[in-house]
């Protein structure tokens, strides 16, 4: 994996809080911060330099495909890093791709192709206060905490599987 974690013990601090969420609350706060925050920090997944735009829309459309609850099974993997073929080929993206990804699966809930966060769902406590931090972060800070967020997440590629 391409993992690489910043020396800014901020993001560390604030990566390592939202990883101790349980894992529907990381993907709910990771949804509240898109749309909430998504005018400002969207644009930059999709325009980075360093993202494959067509493998993260063919990941993407791998699990559009898929039934709404198979599609929350596949974030909660992703995030538990269960190796399974999606896992996987999401573990050998590079970061900014990874990150596109995610925006994808953003927009895919926002159209309703991507199983949707309940419309009357509540952030839990903890989770706001860290939402209020990361809003409060600089720009480029949110960025980098975002992409250590999601890139150790997925599996490794293993020598001789599918991907």
């Amino acid at each position: 994996m391409t993992f690489t974690q910043t020396n800014d013990p901020t993001i560390r601090e604030h990566v390592q809080a939202w990883q101790k969420l349980d894992v529907d609350q990381q993907l709910a706060l990771f949804w509240f911060i898109y749309k909430e925050m998504g005018n400002s920090i969207t644009p930059a997944a999709p325009g980075a330099s360093t993202a494959s735009p067509e493998i993260a829309e063919g990941l993407f459309n791998q699990v559009k495909e898929l039934s709404h609850e198979e599609q929350l099974q596949i974030q909660r993997d992703l995030i538990n890093k269960v190796d399974s073929q999606i896992s996987r080929q999401y573990g050998s993206l590079g970061d900014t791709t990874k990150l596109l990804f995610w925006y994808r699966l953003s927009q895919g809930m926002d159209s309703g192709t991507i199983i949707p966060i309940p419309s009357d769902y509540q952030l839990p406590s903890e989770s706001k206060v860290l939402f209020g931090k990361i809003q409060g972060l600089a720009f480029e800070q949110q960025i980098t905490l975002f992409r250590d967020y999601v890139s150790p997440m997925g599996a490794e590629a293993k020598s001789g599987a599918e991907i």
